[in-house]
């Protein structure tokens, strides 16, 4: 994007601190730490944490194993709600589904008790074996 391309510095803001007021972390300096790691690229470019982006920019953000591709439409200088922080940008249909997806594999690998404290049952149940002639 070029200077004349680029949208007035009002309606801008830094990369890291959009992605906190739109909630992809819960504070700047993750935010930071991750566009340093290459994490977050907009329009398809690794940037530093200070880079400006507005309406219109494309950002893709990477957590762990999911990954988001979306359009930013609006900047805040605050952060706000849920609410208010999905109104500033709109996720691709492809990045929907295969985020969708991707979480539809995690359930069905993950789908029994994650291991820990026995339950009551559990417990009952180790009881009954240990207590069998």
């Amino acid at each position: 994007m070029s200077r004349a391309d680029a949208p007035p510095a009002a309606a801008r803001l830094r990369i890291d601190k959009w992605l906190w007021t739109a909630r992809f972390y819960k504070t700047r300096t993750l935010a930071a730490h991750a566009v340093e790691s290459g994490q977050v690229r907009v329009n398809g470019e690794r940037v530093k944490p200070a880079h400006a982006v507005g309406p219109g920019s494309r950002v893709e953000v990477r957590k762990q194993s999911l990954a988001w591709i979306v359009e930013v439409t609006g900047v805040a200088e605050r952060r706000g709600s849920a609410t208010d922080a999905a109104a500033l940008y709109r996720e691709t249909e492809d990045s929907a589904a295969t985020r969708a997806r991707m979480l539809a594999e995690r359930a069905a690998v993950s789908g029994r008790r994650v291991p820990g404290r026995p339950t009551k049952k559990d417990r009952r149940k180790l009881e009954d074996f240990l207590n069998e002639p």
